[in-house]
């Protein structure tokens, strides 16, 4: 038969409840209690059951991971680090796409929250930088961990996971300073996502303090894609006064430009130098291959849900016993800059 929970709490003498405290490593348990009860799970050689754990009470052994992001590589690097974090603590992830402009997001997002028995979630942007969106979590009393652009300055609402996109930027910058180009253009990302901003800051930063004035002109809106890339990287290429160094706010837009430069027959790097940003693998897979930041996002998810669950513990010890006050975290993550043959001396 079948190893249950009652099982183990008969053989520790405690209650079921001790039991479910130790599984779950709840700090609310005595030493000497806490290691009957092992003794008595390696004993029977006893799995608690995620089913049993979720419908035994109230307290819920999933998190769900929310995110609105055409990326399949940042979505499915996003789902590694988080996995690793919920296997390690015995915790299920539900993975929860969805469209951030849709009229009724707060409503649905609010019924996963209240009918999917999560305990928690990890916010990708532009759900994590969205104040309204927090707000609404904080309203219903729901835990949750921020992965956001160090640019967001609301960091008291909340732990979170921040990523200096505007160093990073700076860095790509100055490297094509360094090879002798001055006409830089940048090529933007979605509005809505404050690591644009951040990038941006960081690219005009560095032109600034090399003396170089911004030239609004090799600054193109786009968006986070392949073909914005593409499209826009054509239109300042075939300019009067085309850039020397193109520095695309991430790797599919770098891709796109690449190619929008090979259509053009204009050499890469010899005649323009292209750089992105995050390392995903357009980056790798591009010929030249291109010069980018790395940017860890399996790690980056990892520290997120660790952070969560950490949170959740907190909570859970809190409601047990009156403590467990919870501290503001973050943890910061600056992409490092990655050489590679896209970019190369300004033409003389």
């Amino acid at each position: 038969m079948k190893v249950t929970i009652n099982d183990v709490a008969e053989r520790a003498g405690v209650s079921i409840k001790t039991v479910s405290r130790v599984i779950n490593n709840e700090p609310s348990v005595r030493a000497a209690t806490r290691q009957k009860v092992l003794d008595a799970v390696k004993s029977l050689n006893y799995t608690p059951s995620l089913a049993a754990r979720n419908l035994a009470g109230t307290h819920s052994y999933s998190i769900a991971f929310i995110y609105d992001n055409p990326n399949a590589h940042y979505v499915i690097d996003m789902q590694n680090g988080i996995l690793e974090a919920c296997r390690a603590k015995g915790y299920e992830l539900l993975i929860h796409p969805c469209n951030s402009k849709s009229p009724v997001i707060h409503s649905d997002l609010n019924k996963l929250v209240e009918h999917g028995k999560v305990a928690g979630l990890v916010l990708t942007p532009p759900f994590s930088e969205s104040p309204s969106f927090i707000d609404m979590l904080q309203s219903m009393n729901v835990e949750f961990v921020r992965i956001i652009s160090s640019t967001n300055t609301e960091k008291a609402k909340g732990k979170s996971i921040q990523i200096d996109d505007r160093q990073a930027a700076y860095n790509i910058t100055q490297h094509l300073l360094s090879l002798g180009h001055k006409r830089i253009a940048y090529l933007s990302g979605g509005e809505e996502h404050l690591s644009t901003l951040g990038r941006q800051n960081g690219y005009s930063q560095a032109l600034e303090d090399a003396g170089i004035a911004v030239d609004r002109h090799l600054i193109v809106e786009g968006k986070y894609s392949f073909e914005s890339g593409e499209i826009n990287a054509r239109k300042i290429l075939d300019s009067d006064k085309p850039p020397s160094a193109i520095f695309a706010a991430n790797d599919e837009i770098a891709a796109g430009a690449l190619f929008a430069a090979r259509m053009l027959k204009i050499d890469v790097p010899g005649q323009v130098s292209i750089a992105g940003f995050e390392d995903s693998p357009f980056s790798r897979q591009t010929w030249p291959k291109l010069t980018t930041a790395h940017q860890p996002n399996q790690e980056i998810a990892r520290s997120a849900a660790e952070l969560l669950l950490e949170k959740i513990q907190c909570k859970s010890s809190k409601e047990l016993n009156g403590s467990g006050q919870e501290s503001e975290t973050y943890r910061s993550f600056t992409p490092e800059l990655i050489i590679r043959q896209s970019t190369g001396p300004a033409p003389k």
